[in-house]
């Protein structure tokens, strides 16, 4: 029977999944819209990546990472439980063993992840401003009316891209709409929208960090032909963009419960019939101490299956 191991990179915007094969290549992967239904999205997409598991086939491990990552990982009975930082750099140096800088850029957070002889030894993470990432073009694109899709084939159009004030999401739609009625083309506004994108995030996640070849461009913003150019331009050299662009992240987390496989040879996973198991999630805030942390509970079926969010592991622990 052939094992597999599947990979689940849970976001605020968009769920990802990867079937990995032993061998490291990948036998299938989804990418989904959370539409800020986690639990909803984790189980859709586990009915629709099962039918990629053939009669031969046999999930023996899995892994999960992304915001939500201990959530998935309680509902699917993962094996390991990384952050997003190991498991994009995982597959990118599975992808590319002699890549040395990934630049990440998702629909809430974007980041990037400095490595040198294969191990990482910096990284950054912007979760705090929108105007650089993918939901600040979502955004946009939908002001101006036109598909996220198509948006960086129209920015490649532009022979002389307007400037637009990149260092807030505020003033940059500010500024793209005085453009807008000061007459300059959608394609040259599309274009200074990418330009804005990657100068913030050249400023602020990339700032004081030594980008170096190669350099891989992971996250569903690496589909957009506009930020890729914009990026070369801006760094003077060239980016390589995966084919499995959207959910190096999932794949990362596959790997990386591959490589626990070894500490344990039982699996956690729980199979594909979780995702018509009734989970719930609440919270509470616990007053034993002046901390008053707040934890997150997970059930189903009545039955607490864990808790987290507590410094001092009263609850994680119980």
């Amino acid at each position: 029977m052939a094992s597999l191991s599947l990979g689940l990179d849970i976001g605020s915007v968009t769920s990802k999944f990867a079937l990995v094969r032993e061998d490291g290549s990948l036998l299938d992967s989804l990418y989904l819209r959370t539409d800020g239904h986690p639990i909803r999205a984790i189980q859709s997409g586990l009915r629709q990546i099962a039918e990629s598991v053939g009669a031969e086939d046999g999930v023996v491990v899995a892994g999960t990472t992304g915001s939500a990552r201990q959530l998935a990982g309680v509902m699917v009975g993962a094996d390991v439980i990384k952050n997003e930082i190991t498991a994009h750099a995982v597959a990118a140096l599975k992808m590319a063993p002699d890549t040395q800088t990934v630049i990440e850029i998702g629909g809430q957070d974007s980041k990037i992840i400095i490595i040198r002889h294969g191990v990482v030894v910096d990284f950054a993470m912007n979760t705090v401003c929108a105007a650089g990432t993918g939901s600040f073009l979502d955004h946009q694109a939908a002001r101006l009316r036109i598909p996220i899709e198509q948006f960086g084939e129209i920015a490649m159009r532009s022979q002389r891209p307007v400037r637009i004030a990149g260092r807030c999401g505020v003033f940059a739609e500010s500024d793209m709409i005085h453009k807008q009625q000061a007459g300059y083309a959608t394609e040259d506004i599309i274009a200074g929208l990418c330009e804005a994108l990657v100068r913030n995030y050249l400023n602020n996640v990339a700032r004081g960090k030594q980008i170096r070849s190669p350099i891989v461009f992971q996250g569903g913003v690496a589909a957009n032909l506009g930020i890729r150019a914009a990026l070369e331009k801006a760094l003077g050299q060239d980016v390589v963009v995966p084919q499995e662009y959207g959910v190096m992240g999932a794949i990362g987390a596959a790997l990386l419960a591959w490589e626990n496989l070894s500490d344990s040879s039982e699996t956690r996973f729980r199979g594909f019939g979780v995702s018509d198991v009734g989970f719930a999630t609440t919270a509470f805030e616990c007053e034993d101490c002046p901390n008053h942390c707040e934890v997150v509970e997970v059930r189903a079926g009545g039955e607490v299956l864990s808790r987290w969010g507590d410094r001092c592991g009263k609850w994680s622990r119980a």
